[in-house]
């Protein structure tokens, strides 16, 4: 249950990731992105291929060095240059899901290898029988045997092997997950069973999640909060019923209005809206944050403000 008096676990602020191509052009992926994330909350981050989404989380862990802003977890700033003590803190606080759960696994180890890596670098047993003992208890935690610590990943399923990836993330007793993109090379089904998999475990240990996705159906289901990203700008953000029952900005409109219906009556008659930022004639540099109500905020000019909540 999410505390919302509670101090923000994860706060990002003004956050930019630059990526210098040549003399003459720089890739920014990410431009002034700023949210928060409180402690067992989980925050949706959804929008279309190359808005950045990876990104972020990459940059939130610090597989990147952020161009500019400031990161805070659990109240340190982590956004600079990092020191013994505090990448020690990150490395075991802060856990990352890969997409690609075959690519994200080394095929040369056994899957008690790959969970317990994490507990081999910083040292957090005693024994090998207490590491053994730690990776049969987050197996079972996720559905697995403990015969299957002996095997290697390719004798696994794709929904097994996100399964070792999320036991692997857990192992660190985390206090964010960063999810990115988890579910999108699994079969829906699997996809049902991982995510009620990860709201369980939601649920039994506080952990909080950065929930990345392509699938709005799938976000809504399992997020608190939703931030919607274009071009490398957070243009809206709530919680998830202020993002879905009442969308502000077009680009968020268009993208709730693509999500197919099961109702085939309904559906036929459904009219997807387009979006085109060339057209659109909206500036993303120009926008500053709107209070719509609540939590819920749209970045846009006043007078794009003005004409969109009419």
């Amino acid at each position: 249950m999410v505390n919302k008096e509670q101090a923000p676990l994860l706060e990002v602020k003004g956050l930019k990731q630059y990526f210098r191509v040549n003399r003459n052009f720089t890739v920014k992926a990410v431009d002034d992105v700023s949210f928060t994330i409180r402690p067992g909350e989980t925050y949706g981050l959804v929008g279309e291929s190359g808005s950045g989404k990876s990104t972020i989380g990459r940059s939130v862990i610090r597989l990147y060095d952020p161009t500019a802003g400031q990161i805070t977890f659990d109240g340190h700033d982590i956004s600079g240059r990092l020191d013994k003590a505090a990448n020690s803190r990150l490395r075991t606080q802060m856990q990352m899901i890969f997409q690609d759960p075959m690519a994200s696994l080394n095929p040369r180890k056994k899957v008690e290898d790959i969970i317990a890596e994490g507990l081999d670098i910083h040292h957090m047993y005693r024994s090998r029988e207490e590491r053994r003992e730690k990776v049969e208890k987050i197996l079972a935690k996720v559905g697995l045997a403990p015969e299957h610590a002996e095997r290697y990943p390719h004798q696994f399923s794709g929904g097994q092997r996100q399964r070792v990836g999320i036991a692997r993330a857990l192992i660190m007793d985390p206090k964010l997950i960063i999810a990115d993109e988890c579910i999108s090379a699994l079969d829906v089904s699997i996809q049902a069973q991982v995510v009620n998999l990860m709201k369980d475990i939601q649920a039994e240990t506080g952990t909080a999640y950065l929930f990345i996705a392509h699938d709005l159906s799938m976000v809504k289901y399992i997020s608190d909060r939703i931030g919607v990203l274009h071009l490398g700008h957070l243009l809206e953000t709530g919680t998830t019923e202020e993002i879905f029952e009442n969308p502000i900005h077009p680009y968020t409109r268009s993208l709730l209005s693509a999500i197919p219906l099961p109702n085939p009556v309904v559906e036929k008659r459904r009219t997807a809206e387009t979006y085109d930022y060339a057209t659109s004639g909206i500036d993303y540099t120009k926008g500053t944050d709107h209070l719509v109500s609540g939590t819920h905020y749209v970045k846009c000019t006043d007078e794009e403000f003005a004409r969109w909540c009419r």
